[in-house]
């Protein structure tokens, strides 16, 4: 179950993906779980706003704060608007509460297991060469479980119900035109105003970001025993969508080879990066090879391992360090019980040769361990700011005072702030 968690947050993300570079998108993806997961980074509640694919603002549960995601959007809008947006986004985490229960006594599922409500609506839009969008397509959809659940038809203003147990809501949905009407009004003309300024704020931004994979080959010890990880890593690349594969001897590698990735994931910059690995002979001479392929390339990067490992012969350096030192030891040693030896020939006892003077303590006996400390002391500092301007008041079509089966809620109302 959670693998299933994590592949329907992982898939909320993947799906909204550049197939030109003309084309731009702005999205909302809502996530809500039916039971609480002990799991790093997934919380009962998430929100996100995406421009292109790239995080723009987010949300979740346990910080229960509207955030900016990028520097342009922290600069350009308001405290006001970063306020609004929690609050509205507040209520649509009651919204769902509310409607994930639903959804589970109408699917007949108990409380046992984990269960996932999304949302998702935005638009896509065509920048023509006169710097005009034009309107391509709307979304606006529901999943439960990884499922469509029930989507909105633009062009006829009605909702489609790929299953039974969505026909209810359909049927109450419908029955409000004006709802609809703003739904397709929203996802034509609101969106996209909001996704040109967005396009405008973030300018600089995006167009740096457009860049080409680097790509490194290379291999470390593994854990298994007379065995070497081979890794391939492409990094720094814009847009997200990237093929990558390790090679055999021309031949690409499969999971059932043992490859091993945890798929694109984002750098700090805006760009993103992927690694894949896995494990070899250390004593393996076939040739390996990283396969890259994205469309900043104008031909896919072919990348040859070069057969080294970077810390196999660290075991050989420590034997020979190791060795170095006992043979100093034994060196010093020796040079110690000479010097001995001569000091002893001129004396004929146990005290110190004349000339050399060795401390009492209190009780008159000789001081044998001198020490001596230090202390040193540091500071740190650190500061931190931010700054906003202008107006944003989003409105959305979907999160009514109307549940999914059709009753009375006051968790939001027909108009929201995002």
């Amino acid at each position: 179950m959670y693998t299933f968690i994590l592949f329907v947050l992982y898939f909320s993300t993947e799906c909204i993906v550049q197939s030109q570079s003309e084309v731009n998108s702005l999205n909302y993806i809502y996530t809500a779980l039916s039971t609480p997961v002990e799991l790093p980074g997934i919380h009962d509640f998430t929100a996100m706003g995406l421009m292109n694919n790239r995080q723009i603002d987010y949300y979740d549960s346990v910080v229960k704060k509207k955030i900016p995601k990028q520097d342009w959007m922290r600069e350009k809008l308001p405290a006001d608007y970063w306020e609004k947006g929690t609050q509205s986004r507040k209520s649509k985490e009651q919204w769902f509460k509310v409607n994930v229960n639903i959804l589970m006594d109408r699917m007949r599922h108990n409380n046992t297991d984990v269960h996932i409500l999304q949302w998702k609506h935005g638009c896509e839009v065509d920048q023509q060469s006169d710097g005009t969008l034009k309107f391509i397509k709307g979304t606006d959809q529901y999943s439960y479980d990884g499922d469509d659940f029930l989507a909105f038809d633009d062009a006829t203003m009605q909702w489609v119900a790929p299953v039974d147990q969505a026909q209810p809501t359909k049927r109450k949905w419908d029955g409000v035109q004006i709802l609809n009407q703003y739904t397709k009004g929203y996802l034509e003309k609101e969106c996209v105003d909001w996704l040109s300024k967005f396009m405008a704020y973030g300018e600089k931004e995006f167009s740096r970001a457009d860049s080409p994979p680097k790509v490194y080959a290379f291999a470390k010890k593994a854990k298994t025993a007379g065995h070497i990880q081979l890794t391939c890593m492409a990094t720094g690349f814009y847009p997200k969508d990237v093929l990558m594969h390790i090679k055999k001897n021309g031949v690409g590698l499969t999971k059932q080879d043992g490859v091993q990735s945890d798929g694109v994931l984002p750098n700090d910059d805006g760009t993103y990066q992927i690694r894949m690995s896995v494990q070899i002979p250390e004593a393996d001479k076939e040739t390996y090879e990283c396969y890259v392929n994205h469309i900043m390339l104008k031909e896919p990067i072919v990348e040859k391992w070069d057969g080294k490992c970077s810390d196999c012969s660290q075991v050989t350096v420590v034997v020979i360090v190791a060795v170095v030192a006992v043979v100093l030891l034994l060196a010093l040693v020796t040079s110690l019980l000479v010097l001995w030896k001569k000091i002893c020939a001129g004396n004929t006892g146990a005290l110190p040769p004349t000339g050399i003077q060795v401390p009492l303590n209190g009780n008159g006996n000789r001081v044998t361990d001198l020490s001596m400390t230090a202390k040193v002391d540091g500071a740190s500092t650190s500061s931190d700011s931010g700054q906003g301007s202008n107006e944003h008041l989003e409105r959305e079509a979907m999160l009514t005072d109307v549940t999914m089966d059709g009753a009375s809620t006051s968790s939001d109302s027909a108009i929201g702030s995002d």
